[in-house]
Parts: C-alpha cells; structure tokens; sequence
C-alpha cells in the first residue's frame, strides 16, 4: 500500500471549493450513545479552547459549533490530516429530550453533550423488518 500525497506548492484555488467528502473530514466526529435517562453525545475536538464552543437549541435541533480564536496562526502546511478549525453539526431531537437541563462539558478533547431525557416521554420503538 502507497500513500499518494504530492508535496507540491498548490494554486490559489486550492482548499477554496472541497467536494463534500473533503468538507466532512474536517467536520468533528460524533458517538452519541444512551443511558436509563439520558442520551450522550460525544465530540470529538481535541486541541480546542473550552470557551469558544456554541451548543444551543431552536425547536427541534440542537446546534454543536466551534469558532477558533480571531488571528490564530496557520503554518504552511505540507500534509494536513487534522484540522482545529471551525465546525457546526445539527442533530434534531424530540419532545423526549429536556431541553432546559442539557449540559456540556469539554474534558481531554472531548465535548460531551447529555440530554436528558424526560420520564415517559420517551418515542416508542419500532422493529422494520429488512427483506
């Protein structure tokens, strides 16, 4: 197996205009998982500062964003993987969810988001049959 990476200096036009699956490697990823009471969700952030994130609520989504600090420095990159720039990912939740007593907390590049959720209030399950 053989990474193909060109070293070169790329045009201008580079990094303006990525195809979508470009744009979600540098999208934070997400495990959301589910407690007796609650629903976890996990983001994955590392190297982020605490306080520049947004997680917010408007009817039936929740909103999870990051804005970097104004005049943080970019060094020429020659291969980058990674990125600790700016995200927002939008989940839709349901009338389950305690929308007053979400909490955050940001520990070791994580952000975990709990949602409680509201006793008997909870969307019933349903099994699909896969033909």
């Amino acid at each position: 197996m053989y990474n193909r990476h060109s070293f070169a200096p790329h045009s201008a036009a580079y990094g303006k205009r990525h195809h979508p699956f470009m744009q979600s490697i540098f999208r934070a990823p997400v495990n959301v998982y589910k407690t007796d009471s609650s629903y976890e969700l996990l983001v994955f952030a590392p190297g982020r500062i605490k306080e520049n994130f947004s997680v917010k609520t408007k009817g039936t989504e929740l909103t999870v964003s990051y804005t970097p600090p104004e005049g943080l420095q970019s060094p020429d990159w020659i291969k980058r993987e990674y990125s600790r720039g700016s995200f927002e990912r939008t989940f839709t939740i349901d009338e389950s969810i305690d929308t007053s007593n979400i909490k955050a907390n940001y520990t070791d590049g994580v952000l975990q988001v709990s949602l409680p959720i509201i006793p008997g209030k909870e969307q019933p399950q349903q099994d699909i049959p896969v033909n």
